[in-house]
């Protein structure tokens, strides 16, 4: 493993089809403005209930890059 060094933001995504498909918007969006994105991890998930049935996810993410440089 080489050293490198990572900086951590924490992103929100969401979808109506599921908490699979929130995470996948939130990195995907991410990744359009932060280049070299390694890792993510959970950290919350939450959801919108609207007449007794689930409407929309949501789910926080650390989200972990590596920082450019020697």
């Amino acid at each position: 493993m080489s050293d490198n060094v990572y900086r951590v933001i924490e992103v929100v995504g969401s979808a109506a089809t599921g908490t699979d498909d929130a995470i996948r918007n939130a990195i995907a969006r991410a990744s359009q403005t932060v280049n070299h994105l390694d890792w993510f991890e959970v950290t919350e998930t939450r959801g919108h209930i609207e007449d007794g049935r689930i409407a929309h996810f949501q789910v926080t993410l650390k989200v972990g890059f590596k920082i450019e440089g020697s």
